[in-house]
């Protein structure tokens, strides 16, 4: 059996999560996957997936395994993609990674427009709380709002002006003390976001200081989504820090409330992400370029609507 062929019935169950969406995806039968599984559990020599009826998981072996098979199999496609040159067309799958928020919201519907345009190209959109390893996770492309020291990394500038803001419903301010400083947090319940701040929070130095202001916290709630820290803040469950796009509608009605703007970081800039070589793949490219003055687009104006929160 193909060595090859077997590594990437394995990464695809690993996708998929489970052997019969595997099957359905390869369009093979369930026999076929589970004969290329064990031939390379076989040839390795150690269990790479603990299966269920309904379910896979990987070892701890199968862990390290299925990023080696990412990374050899994106090289593989990279070598294909460079010796077919100019004429290779975009094709195959193209795999993004992206907040839920802005995903949703502002990459899906892009995305949507390019895959009518290109219809050689499938793609899947994972849309995470969390930054992901682009090499060993498959991801061809990541969005992604934050400095970027990784210089494994590709990036395209995409704008620069998402604040992070610290926000509480009008009912919750009224009903607590007054918040003038970074400091006066320590007297109020935190409902803390898992990617802004799990038990402090930064702030800008105070005056004559060049040392940005830290305030630890205990949270009175851990969340990892922004939706759910979003519906508790605007509950009035306590403060919670987001990023400016998150809740400018929540501002603009009335049900949320900015404190500590004068204190906040310089905004953070937003970014197209790609491993190094991806960008000479055609479907990545020809995303990048399509995508890219779109998404400038639509920051430019949630920036501008941004700039108006206070």
């Amino acid at each position: 059996m193909d060595r090859i062929d077997a590594m990437k019935v394995f990464v695809t169950a690993v996708d998929e999560g489970s052997l019969a969406g595997a099957s359905r995806r390869l369009k093979r039968s369930p026999t076929a996957v589970s004969r290329a599984l064990a031939f390379l559990e076989a040839h390795v020599g150690v269990e790479l997936l603990h299966r269920t009826t309904r379910s896979i998981r990987l070892s701890e072996a199968g862990e390290r395994y299925a990023a080696a098979c990412r990374r050899m199999l994106v090289d593989l496609e990279e070598a294909d993609m460079l010796a077919a040159g100019e004429r290779a067309a975009p094709r195959g799958m193209l795999t993004i990674s992206a907040p839920p928020i802005s995903g949703e919201e502002v990459l899906r519907p892009i995305l949507d427009d390019f895959l009518d345009l290109y219809p050689a190209v499938s793609a899947r959109l994972l849309l995470l709380d969390r930054h992901v390893n682009l090499i060993d996770e498959g991801v061809d492309i990541a969005l992604r709002t934050a400095d970027l020291p990784d210089s494994s990394l590709v990036s395209v500038h995409l704008g620069g002006n998402v604040r992070r803001v610290v926000v509480a419903s009008p009912r919750y301010l009224a009903d607590h003390p007054r918040i003038d400083e970074p400091a006066d947090l320590a007297r109020h319940q935190i409902v803390a976001f898992t990617n802004l701040g799990l038990n402090s929070w930064s702030f800008t130095p105070a005056k004559g200081s060049t040392i940005p202001r830290t305030i630890q916290f205990n949270p009175r709630l851990t969340v990892n989504t922004v939706r759910a820290a979003v519906a508790s803040a605007v509950a009035g469950r306590g403060l919670t820090r987001l990023y400016s796009y998150h809740i400018a509608e929540y501002v603009r009605d009335g049900r949320l409330k900015i404190v500590l703007a004068d204190a906040e970081h310089p905004p953070l800039p937003v970014n197209l992400l790609a491993p190094h070589g991806r960008m000479s793949v055609p479907k990545v490219r020809a995303f990048v370029d399509f995508a890219a003055p779109r998404l400038r687009a639509a920051y430019a104006r949630m920036a501008t609507e941004a700039a108006t929160l206070r």
